[in-house]
């Protein structure tokens, strides 16, 4: 996986969100929403690396969608979190940045990958 640029993104997009998660939880006192961020942040790069070692073609373009939904709910939790007033502008773009720019890259391979079929 440090070979991909995706993979090497989308881990370390994990891990920034597994150490918000663990001083969101105990700060806030809010457990579901962050639970749902953990839960799609971390699959982001699960299914990245699932694609990476794909059987076919067909199966990293269904691993990557899976990778760009799970992105993209990622995306939705952050933007409620924050439009709630459990995060900061801070917290939230720190985060959020991140993400669009992997989802950003996501949606590009699998396009790129789609053409390569054509």
């Amino acid at each position: 996986m440090s070979d991909s640029i995706i993979g090497k993104k989308s881990f370390e997009f994990a891990i920034e969100i597994v150490n918000f998660y663990k001083k969101f939880s105990p700060e806030k006192k809010e457990f579901i929403l962050s639970k749902q961020v953990l839960r799609s942040g971390t699959s982001v790069g699960a299914n990245v690396r699932e694609a990476l070692n794909a059987q076919s073609r067909m199966d990293f373009i269904h691993k990557l969608s899976i990778s760009q939904k799970e992105c993209d709910e990622t995306i939705y939790w952050l933007e409620l979190l924050f439009a709630t007033d459990y995060i900061s502008k801070e917290e939230f773009d720190n985060l959020k940045n991140p993400a669009v720019e992997i989802l950003k890259m996501i949606r590009s391979i699998i396009i790129t990958t789609k053409n390569k079929n054509s």
